[in-house]
């Protein structure tokens, strides 16, 4: 069942952690009306979020991910922006997207100008009313990247500040890593990238280790095995 959306339950949204379901909400969106749990199908799905529209590093980050999205379409990922805004000012400032970072945004972008999306994922105080008269300072809360899984579970959240544009190469690699780690039963390492050793996980007795890794791992210490990537 869809989660009820933050304005109507009168209520202070419930605190998200990593593991919790993604809340569900249906939205306007540039590719028109969303029913976001519908629209992940069995997907894996990033979603980005704005303060407010024509916002310079807001413009260089829509524009980026326009760039790299056939990378996360190879990973099965699906991306969606959201900001505090309705459709008709993201449609006008997909235009100077694209005139000035070069690429064509493809992926839908939210239209939260009641706010009902920010406040379900707790990017801003329940109470809070619609966009009218706020500002990006106002919203600057809003610049979060949540990744969801095709179970409709949250797998990733951070939170950046307004004058640091995000580091979108690192969703990248953190979805790179979430998908292995899921499929085997291993963890990386620190500033993992693809093909580069990994950690067979804790769960894992060494003589199950021997089956799952017949190649064998490096042991410094009983607790850090270090073994190939599978599939590499």
């Amino acid at each position: 069942m869809a989660a009820p959306q933050a304005a109507n339950t009168g209520r202070r949204a419930v605190m998200l952690r990593i593991n919790d379901t993604a809340p569900n909400f249906t939205a306007n969106t540039t590719h028109g009306k969303i029913d976001f749990h519908q629209w992940i199908g069995d997907s894996w799905a990033v979603l980005f979020s704005h303060p407010k529209d024509f916002t310079p590093v807001c413009t260089t980050e829509l524009g980026y991910m326009a760039r790299i999205e056939p990378e996360f379409t190879k990973r099965g990922a699906k991306l969606i922006a959201l900001s505090v805004d309705p459709v008709d000012s993201h449609q006008r400032w997909l235009g100077d997207i694209e005139e000035t970072q070069g690429a064509k945004v493809n992926y839908p972008i939210i239209a939260d100008s009641d706010l009902n999306v920010s406040k379900l994922y707790n990017m801003l105080p329940a109470e809070e009313t619609g966009s009218d008269g706020r500002t990006a300072a106002t919203n600057q809360t809003v610049r979060s990247v949540f990744i969801v899984g095709p179970d409709k579970k949250i797998k990733l959240m951070l939170t950046y500040p307004m004058t640091t544009g995000r580091n979108f190469d690192e969703i990248l690699r953190v979805l790179d890593s979430m998908q292995l780690t899921a499929k085997h039963k291993v963890a990386t390492p620190a500033n993992w990238k693809q093909g580069e050793d990994v950690i067979i996980a804790g769960s894992v007795s060494d003589e199950d280790a021997k089956k799952l890794f017949p190649q064998g791992w490096k042991s410094p210490k009983p607790y850090l095995r270090v073994t190939k990537q599978p599939g590499t």
